[in-house]
């Protein structure tokens, strides 16, 4: 069973026929949970907005733009299934009214007044995890307790959590599945490090230079445009990236090589033996001619010639260019 086969109802649930229609619905839209994941890294994503802000960290967030990141999951998740608004919960699902609940500490869902007795989509992820959940919880009133939460006014906020006893209530769709990585939070430090700090005195500004960096330092590993974008702080942030001034053709002495999406740039990182950029993504690798000692390793022939990734004994020598975009790589015999 992978990540995102969901587990079988939770005892119970049977006898809840509604909240088994909403299940069904949910898992006929998205059997793996993939549509789920993407809303969800998108949407922390827009939150932290890397391209004007340069964060990526949730822990730099405002307090209200972390309690905004409901308001944000529950209209995306809107918008991606089409689903109906209920006239007093969030959402229609096959006639039955649902409400969407999201924390980023599981089982940290408040429950309304109005909610109660109600079905609840409810929802976590932690970007520092990497994990996400959802699933469906009948708010039932018995089995929820005050979430004693006080205002400064002395007043109670009148919402409800599920008891630590209760957890297992929750009728779960997709548990623990991954979250799209957040590169930049997850690379070690000293790299995270340097990566910030490069073109730091630069008059231009440093997006160019924390471009390079990036591909320079972390390589064989998928990059998105959320990382482009984050770090180049500009509108056309994928002008950092090409040929024409951008890390392309500033890191081509070095060696390096940045496959983009294209289908002939994906043919030479098959070839090279390196993660595969999807749709959005760059992967850079360092490659040198192939000498007698890289018999048998995956190689490509560009500008006529066959390459191989560097190894750490292996000089810099500078990369060939990468097939027009409407070619095909040559294939490796």
């Amino acid at each position: 069973m992978t990540l995102f086969e969901h587990f079988g109802p939770t005892p119970g649930v049977y006898d809840d026929p509604e909240l088994m229609l909403v299940r069904q619905r949910l898992l006929t839209l998205d059997p793996e949970g993939k549509r789920f994941a993407r809303i969800l890294r998108d949407t922390i994503d827009q939150l932290l907005d890397g391209e004007h802000t340069g964060r990526f960290d949730w822990n730099d967030l405002h307090k209200t733009e972390k309690t905004h990141a409901g308001t944000l999951v529950e209209i995306n998740l809107l918008r991606e299934f089409e689903f109906g608004s209920g006239a007093d919960m969030d959402y229609l699902i096959e006639g039955i009214e649902v409400d969407c609940k999201f924390s980023q500490k599981l089982y940290g869902w408040m429950i309304p007044p109005e909610a109660l007795d109600e079905i609840c989509l409810v929802i976590w992820a932690d970007d520092h995890q990497g994990l996400w959940s959802a699933g469906l919880l009948r708010a039932n009133r018995a089995k929820l307790t005050t979430s004693g939460t006080v205002t400064k006014k002395g007043n109670r906020d009148g919402k409800f959590r599920l008891t630590k006893e209760h957890h297992a209530l929750v009728s779960w769709l997709w548990p623990k599945a991954p979250l799209e990585e957040n590169l930049l939070l997850h690379i070690d430090k000293a790299t995270q490090t340097a990566i910030l700090a490069a073109g730091s005195g630069s008059k231009r500004g440093p997006g160019q230079a924390r471009v390079n960096e990036l591909f320079r330092r972390v390589q064989k590993r998928r990059v998105s445009r959320t990382v482009i974008r984050t770090l180049a702080q500009q509108k056309d942030y994928m002008k950092r990236v090409r040929y024409n001034g951008g890390a392309r053709e500033k890191l081509r002495d070095e060696g390096i090589l940045i496959c983009g999406d294209y289908p002939n740039h994906q043919a030479v990182a098959e070839q090279l033996g390196i993660p595969v950029p999807l749709e959005g993504e760059n992967v850079s690798v360092r490659v040198v001619e192939a000498k007698p000692h890289h018999v048998g390793l995956p190689s490509v022939i560009l500008e006529g010639r066959r390459w191989v990734e560097a190894g750490p004994d292996d000089l810099p020598e500078q990369a060939p260019l990468l097939p027009e975009t409407n070619k095909k790589a040559s294939t490796s015999d």
